[in-house]
Parts: C-alpha cells; structure tokens; sequence
C-alpha cells in the first residue's frame, strides 16, 4: 500500500476496533429516537402527503448519524494523537498533507456511512420506506460525511485537549444538526425560522438526503447539491492549507 493507503487503513483500523463503541452505540440512539419520537408523534405529525411521520423520520436520523460521527472520528483521531504523542510518528513520514486530508476525511466517510447502514438496517422495517433516486441518497450521503470529516480535522487540529473538542461538539456540531430539519419540515416553523433554517448547510444535506426517499423536499436538490458542494470545497481549502502549514501540529 501507499503512504495515504496505509494512512487510511490505520484511520479505519482505529474505529473497527472498537466499533461497539463507534459503530453500535450510535445506532443503538437513533433506534431510540425512532422509537421514543415515531410512537408519540405518529398520529400528531403529518408533514408530506401519503408519507407517515416515521417514514419521514428515518432518512433525517440516518443522516444525523451520519454527519456526527464523521465528524467525530477525524476529530477524535486527531486530538487523542495530539494528547498522546503519538502524531510525532506521522510527521516523520514523508506523507503530504492530501495524504492526510484523503486519510483522515476517507476514513471519516467509511464510519458516517457505516453507521447510516446500521441504522437503516435496524430501523428500516419499522417504516415504509422507498429508493425513489436512489443516486440522490448516495450522493448526499458522501458530500455530507466527507464534509463533516473535514471538519472534524479543523476541530481537531485546533482542539488541545478533550473539553475544547466536546465544546466543539456540543456548542456547535449538535445544535446545527438537531436544528437541520431532522424532526420536522421547515415549512411547519414561522417565517423568521424558516429563513434562519436556509442559513444552515445541514440542512440542505438532510434535505437533499431525503429527496433521494420521497421524490419531496423543502427545497430543490438542486439548489441543495449547490450548497453543500460549495461547503464541502470551501471547508476542504481550509482544512488542506491548515495541514499544510501544520497548524498546532508543527509548532
């Protein structure tokens, strides 16, 4: 293997280990989700036509986990190598900064996607669910993993210490996940929250995500593609020039 395939074999190695940890214990909260949310909002919630609320609740908790954990394994890696020591051997290597970006952002994407497939694989009998673009599904999926992975290196490059990363997490990850339209169409909220909702990029990664089930969604797939594809190249240019002046990793 290469330098950047060996790279990202480690990077996954790293999660597989222990994916009771990383893999399970994610599906186990969104089956929770579905189960607390879908049972009491079943007869109260309609929001498209001939679709039920649980069905319109997987894609939303699939794509959740989804975006969180690839941003918590390229974060998690990085800050844990930092604490440790452990980074040092890494930059010994000849090993470019895209080898590190396609290394870490690779492996960011192979656990979101996992455990979007768990959750589809536990939950998924629970509702009616449909592939109507099938091409929509996947390719919002891998935009939004590998976007939440570079992100995750940027927290992690700049975290020192475990509670940075958990602010990080907690403060601004979680917040605009929960707020993405994962429960609820941005349609049921008054006007001055639908317009703040078109300010959040995860949204259009949840929406887009969903379209690729029901053919319906808030807002175009198009106009979502845009969005999240100009995020992704614009989080993906900081997150190269930062490795690449080794920041908080060289000094």
């Amino acid at each position: 293997m290469t330098g950047w395939q060996t790279l990202l074999y480690k990077e996954v190695l790293r999660f597989w280990k222990v994916a009771f940890q990383t893999i399970a214990a994610p599906v186990l909260t969104s089956v929770l989700y579905m189960l607390i949310f879908g049972h009491v909002l079943e007869d109260h919630v309609k929001v498209y036509d001939q679709v039920a609320y649980t069905s319109f609740l997987l894609p939303g908790l699939i794509m959740m986990g989804v975006l969180q954990n690839a941003f918590a394994n390229s974060s998690s890696s990085l800050v844990q190598s930092k604490i440790m020591g452990n980074i040092v051997f890494l930059l010994l290597t000849p090993l470019s900064h895209r080898s590190w970006f396609v290394a870490y952002v690779g492996s960011s994407v192979v656990r979101g996607l996992a455990v979007g497939l768990g959750v589809f694989v536990i939950t998924g009998w629970m509702v009616n669910i449909h592939f109507v673009y099938p091409l929509w599904i996947l390719a919002f999926a891998i935009l939004g993993a590998a976007m939440m992975g570079a992100l995750g290196v940027i927290a992690g490059l700049w975290a020192e210490k475990f509670d940075q990363m958990a602010a990080f997490q907690n403060f601004i990850i979680m917040p605009m996940t929960f707020l993405s339209g994962v429960f609820y169409s941005i349609h049921s909220l008054p006007p001055f929250w639908q317009q703040l909702s078109h300010l959040n990029p995860f949204f259009y990664m949840i929406d887009g995500f969903r379209y690729g089930f029901f053919g319906q969604s808030d807002v175009s797939p198009w106009t979502s593609l845009a969005v999240v594809g100009t995020a992704l190249a614009l989080v993906s240019g900081v997150t190269l020039h930062l490795l690449r002046t080794g920041y908080k990793i060289r000094s």
